[in-house]
């Protein structure tokens, strides 16, 4: 199967994507170029929370697959993105608590891709991710997924702490892999769970550790003091599966 990634030059053609109602991931437009129909791209940017980026000409030309930019080029997503509530839907269609996998600042296309593939594989309802500093749904995401980005939504919010305290209202509760938690094997971890998996250098973040219930951390033994963050994620994830498995 052959991915495609999403490059739109050109002012019409921007425009045309954001009014035809196409998921713009990222927007690079010439710095300090403020006319009519650059305006009109921004306000259509803002509509979708799109992240806007101004750079320099030798920038846009770097990127640039045709040559003919006229100070625009957007990224948009190589696959439609899922709802939370898509998710929550169908959990209660399967008569399952739901298990959503929240990703906080993920920048590896490799790692995004390989937790969709965990995800798909582990009964996952969804992934959460945030609109900003984090990949989205690239076609290098779509490669490392292996095909699981076909089943599994992926969700894109503005704020993931506000998410989460929305998710806990329906009762959610939330743990986070952290290597100052408790083990994961002296953790309950039934139930409607979110599970958030950091970024590939800092780990979760503060406000977003805060909101979590529980951290929980896997056991190492050896001389290195992390895991990347899909072996990570798929490592926790089972453990949800093992405890899902032995409550039944």
């Amino acid at each position: 199967m052959r991915y495609e990634e999403l490059t739109i030059e050109g002012r019409n053609a921007v425009l045309e994507a954001f009014r035809s109602g196409k998921t713009i991931d990222k927007l690079f437009i010439l710095d300090g170029c403020q006319d009519g129909p650059i305006r009109t791209i921004l306000r259509e940017s803002k509509k979708q929370d799109t992240i806007v980026n101004f750079v320099k000409k030798e920038r846009l030309d770097q990127i640039s697959e045709t040559g003919k930019h006229q100070g625009v080029i957007a990224y948009a997503a190589a696959y439609e993105y899922g709802t939370v509530e898509d998710m929550l839907d169908a959990a209660r269609q399967k008569g399952e608590d739901p298990f959503l996998i929240l990703l906080d600042n993920i920048e590896d296309p490799h790692n995004l891709g390989s937790i969709l593939r965990t995800a798909n594989q582990a009964g996952a309802h969804g992934i959460i991710i945030p609109k900003r500093r984090a990949v989205g749904l690239t076609a290098v995401v779509a490669k490392a997924s292996a095909g699981a980005i076909n089943y599994t939504p992926v969700a894109k919010v503005t704020n993931l702490v506000q998410t989460m305290e929305q998710l806990k209202e329906q009762g959610l509760w939330f743990v986070c892999g952290d290597m100052e938690g408790e083990t994961m094997y002296s953790l309950n971890l039934t139930g409607p769970i979110g599970l958030v998996i950091g970024n590939e250098g800092s780990g979760v973040g503060r406000l977003v550790k805060e909101t979590c219930d529980l951290k929980a951390s896997i056991p190492m033994f050896g001389d290195i003091d992390s895991l990347n963050a899909s072996v990570a994620a798929g490592i926790l994830s089972y453990e949800i599966v093992r405890q899902r498995l032995h409550q039944k």
